[in-house]
């Protein structure tokens, strides 16, 4: 009896679980089956510690409440849920990546740099993306929570290995084909844009100010450049700092762009020894953000 009351409770846990993934197919308008497929497969409360958990709703983001039980069906829905609500650290909105993670059009193999993993809940998701033969690094520059997705990511996915280190200089032994960024910065670090791929190496990282407020950009390297990436706004985001990626200066810079004009004026990003002309949106040392495009067939300067 008692293994037959487990056994239908494991089935409702996956069943709600695959709701949760259609749900999101819709509101976050998702393309890819393979996106989909994930958030239906990696257990979130796996990666939670126990329950009853505090969460935050999209409604309402300033105060956290209570699940009534520690049942996990709680926590497929579209809600943060507190990884360490003192410094409101949060296992981060599904729709939100589920979103981002459809645009960057990820692809089995693929080798994924995953900067701010925190207990490796979407480091997960990535890494059922990119399949078996695909690679996750995850990077987390806390050593607790890095043990901890470590541990986790431990139970099925081989194919992510998790890194105790500051991601904001992290450099991967091999090109990234994708570096997501999980933590605000007031400007890109170079380090990442070096480490993409030369062909469709995809860069997204939030941009933001002070209060944590943003927009995630997508930057693209083609055809081996070293000076000319597209980019554009993808998304708005209020997301927690990232250590080592933040700069009074830098921050004062991009309050000033934004006062300008919106993230979506940003069409490319450009690197010395090429110098800001009026298209600059955002400058900072060796790179700036431009509102002109690359142009179409341009000949590669690396």
């Amino acid at each position: 009896m008692a293994h037959r009351q487990a056994q239908g409770g494991r089935n409702d846990v996956e069943k709600a679980r695959r709701r949760f993934a259609e749900e999101l197919r819709y509101t976050a308008r998702i393309r890819s089956p393979s996106v989909v497929a994930a958030f239906a497969t990696v257990p979130r409360e796996d990666f939670l510690g126990p329950g009853p958990w505090r969460v935050l709703s999209p409604m309402n983001l300033a105060e956290y409440w209570t699940t009534e039980d520690a049942e996990p069906h709680h926590l497929y829905h579209d809600i943060l849920v507190a990884i360490d609500p003192v410094r409101r650290l949060n296992n981060g909105q599904p729709s939100l990546w589920a979103h981002l993670y459809d645009q960057l059009e990820l692809e089995q193999g693929a080798h994924i740099v995953h900067v701010g993993a925190g207990t490796g809940y979407y480091s997960a998701i990535l890494a059922e993306i990119v399949g078996c033969n695909g690679k996750v690094t995850a990077i987390e520059i806390d050593p607790e929570l890095a043990a901890t997705a470590q541990r986790n990511l431990a139970l099925a996915w081989p194919q992510a290995v998790v890194v105790a280190s500051d991601g904001f200089s992290y450099r991967p032994d091999h090109p990234a084909d994708a570096i997501i960024v999980n933590a605000g910065v007031t400007h890109p670090s170079l380090v990442w844009i070096d480490a993409l791929a030369a062909e469709n190496g995809r860069l997204l990282v939030p941009l933001t100010t002070a209060d944590g407020v943003g927009g995630f950009l997508l930057i693209t390297r083609l055809g081996g450049e070293t000076r000319h990436y597209p980019a554009r706004f993808v998304h708005w985001t209020g997301i927690i700092p990232c250590t080592g990626g933040r700069d009074p200066e830098a921050e004062a810079r991009l309050r000033a762009a934004l006062a300008r004009s919106h993230f979506a004026a940003i069409r490319s990003l450009r690197r010395a020894p090429e110098d800001p002309d009026d298209t600059c949106w955002l400058a900072g040392e060796g790179w700036w953000l431009s509102t002109a495009p690359i142009a179409a067939g341009a000949e590669p300067t690396g």
